[in-house]
């Protein structure tokens, strides 16, 4: 008979977390932080480091939504900021990859970077759209946890010179996130057309 998993935090200390003015904006805002040093440290060409600091401040990104929730701090503006924050911080830290690219001449990477920025945009509005027409659309392989473990994979290995090839791990990551994001939002719109599908149908019965 399996054990249930311990709780990360003991119930003593997730209430004086939740009693603390720790609040998700602020825990959102470290979250900028961090992806503003990381963007720094990859203008720097310091990629072990801005592994971390990306690894760091898309760790506060994904931690703001559930300590809303559970601390009942939640407000709309907070999941408004939060959501916003996501797109901002990826795509600043994507376009400085792709500054990366280009100041080495690799026209073809600087543009898989601008698809997987476009990609990644489209699977969160795919998701909000649906959400506004009461679809939910929560399918895809590239959920925003996995392009941030893809892109900090890449980050953290970029140093690795593949027969004399700089930044080629790198550079395979934005491919593979590039196709990743397209995919999910070609899953996404799929997904709203045959549920839409089901509403048209039952609207139309009623």
């Amino acid at each position: 008979m399996s054990t249930p998993p311990r709780p990360i935090l003991s119930d003593a200390a997730r209430n004086r977390l939740i009693e603390s003015r720790l609040t998700p904006n602020f825990i959102s805002m470290i979250g900028l932080i961090g992806n503003l040093i990381a963007v720094g440290f990859i203008f720097k060409g310091w990629w072990i480091a801005s592994g971390f600091a990306f690894a760091i401040g898309s760790a506060m990104d994904l931690l703001d939504g559930k300590y809303s929730r559970m601390s009942g701090k939640a407000t709309l503006f907070g999941a408004f900021l939060d959501s916003s924050l996501d797109r901002i911080e990826e795509g600043i830290v994507l376009a400085a990859i792709a500054w990366q690219f280009a100041e080495a001449g690799d026209s073809a990477a600087a543009t898989a970077v601008v698809l997987a920025v476009t990609g990644s945009i489209m699977v969160s509005y795919t998701r909000a759209r649906a959400e506004a027409l009461g679809i939910e659309c929560k399918v895809g392989i590239a959920s925003r946890a996995v392009r941030v473990v893809i892109i900090s994979a890449g980050l953290f290995l970029a140093d690795i010179t593949i027969d004399g090839h700089e930044l080629a791990i790198l550079k395979g990551a934005i491919y593979v996130l590039a196709v990743m994001s397209l995919f999910t939002m070609l899953q996404r719109i799929f997904h709203v057309y045959k549920q839409s599908k089901i509403l048209d149908a039952q609207k139309a019965a009623s």
